[in-house]
């Protein structure tokens, strides 16, 4: 985001808190705790920062938004997110849920449970098919989500996360049907009134090839979707996002930002498996590209309700993110190691995720290390020219999948 904005004629100067190594090179990082509203505002204030786009949905879901709308010195600043009563559909599941049922938004057939009702709950399991669907109804950094086969082993783990598997985020689980078919992403952006739908994307979330082993925060991504058919795209709009917006307007709630929209197409029927209220890793690596319009004239255009005049055109080109990870992620990994050949990528765009600037080097420091983006004129083109470069990069335990975007064939060779 921060290198799209940087593209700006509109930008004077562009901070980013707290920064890796990658965005030094688009702005100024500023070292600082983003839950730190306090230490927010003082950054703010001090740089007369006139636009805040938040990214992560923590800050979000803590009401940073709230915060600055009720302080004196903040309230002129624009900011990009929702306030915290909104941020709840990617917060808490059980209020998604909920709030989809309320206005008639597909998803899985669901039940929320919490300790007390333990038993019940391991009722409602019986009269599911397998396999079993538990999600801890809070923020549990992408892993409170539990696909499991077996009945007793999904009873099991449903007492599990109810004694505090996942601490306060699953002391309510939910438990849902199934649903079979292939996930895409659609995100949108809104003033409240008015919204955008962004280049459609599909990430892949699982370690290992052939989407196999743990879930991690996303090893890659593609954009366009082949199976996401204009026709679909108008279902999508008319079942899930204008419902949403409508929803939203009756429960009162202003929202301003971001609503990442996590679907499943199921035969030729979209149902929401999440939300999130913010842009989401690494499918933003794909989307950002695809937007050609000044992306802070229509960040602009939200901060002020002015969105309905911005018209977002899109790159025609394929875009495709492969991301490179610590050996070890999404469990242990190590940090620190070295990052050679960065500049040797001419043909991608290179996107830092867990990194950090040395003295005089770059070094990796966290799960997701660097996300590798390219351009072509299909998915398949951009996909091998990111392995391409990625054989450029490297650094001790460097691990990536060599199959992202392989399963879309099937689509392509349909049309």
């Amino acid at each position: 985001m921060a290198w799209k904005i940087a593209q700006s004629s509109l930008l004077t100067n562009l901070y980013i808190a707290p920064g890796n190594a990658g965005t030094s090179s688009v702005g100024t990082n500023i070292e600082l705790n983003i839950s730190d509203f306090k230490a927010v505002k003082k950054a703010v204030v001090e740089r007369n920062i006139q636009l805040v786009v938040v990214g992560p949905e923590i800050p979000l879901v803590e009401g940073i938004v709230d915060f600055f709308r009720a302080d004196k010195a903040l309230s002129k600043v624009g900011i990009i997110g929702p306030d915290k009563v909104a941020a709840q559909l990617e917060g808490s599941k059980d209020f998604a849920k909920r709030f989809m049922q309320k206005y008639n938004i597909p998803t899985a057939k669901y039940s929320t449970f919490t300790k007390a009702t333990l038993k019940e709950g391991q009722h409602f399991l019986t009269t599911l098919k397998a396999p079993y669907v538990l999600k801890a109804d809070g923020l549990a950094a992408g892993k409170g989500v539990l696909i499991i086969q077996d009945l007793k082993e999904a009873q099991e783990a449903l007492k599990g996360l109810l004694d505090g598997q996942f601490g306060e985020a699953s002391l309510k689980v939910v438990i849902e049907e199934f649903l079979k078919g292939v996930e895409l992403s659609v995100f949108i952006i809104t003033d409240g009134d008015a919204y955008k739908i962004l280049p459609v994307a599909k990430d892949y979330k699982r370690i290992g090839e052939g989407d196999t082993g743990p879930n991690t925060g996303g090893m890659g991504a593609i954009s366009p979707v082949p199976f996401a058919t204009p026709e679909f795209i108008d279902k999508v709009d008319a079942q899930v996002i204008i419902p949403t917006i409508k929803g939203l307007k009756a429960e009162g709630i202003k929202y301003n930002g971001f609503i990442f929209f996590g679907l499943i197409k199921v035969g030729n029927e979209p149902y929401v498996i999440e939300y999130n209220c913010r842009m989401g890793d690494p499918e933003t690596e794909v989307v950002m590209p695809r937007i050609k319009s000044d992306f802070l004239n229509v960040l602009d255009g939200v901060a002020h309700g002015t969105l309905s005049e911005h018209h977002i055109e899109t790159d025609p080109r394929a875009a495709a993110t492969v991301m490179l990870v610590s050996k070890g992620y999404p469990e242990a990994y190590e940090k620190g190691k070295e990052i050679k050949g960065l500049k040797e990528v001419a043909d991608s765009i290179v996107f830092h995720a867990g990194t950090k600037q040395g003295k005089d080097k770059v070094v990796s420091n966290g799960g997701r290390v660097i996300a590798v983006t390219s351009y072509g004129s299909g998915i398949f083109e951009a996909l091998d020219t990111s392995y391409e470069s990625i054989d450029l990069i490297h650094y001790s335990g460097k691990t990536f999948r060599k199959d992202i975007g392989k399963d879309m064939a099937k689509y392509l060779a349909k049309a």
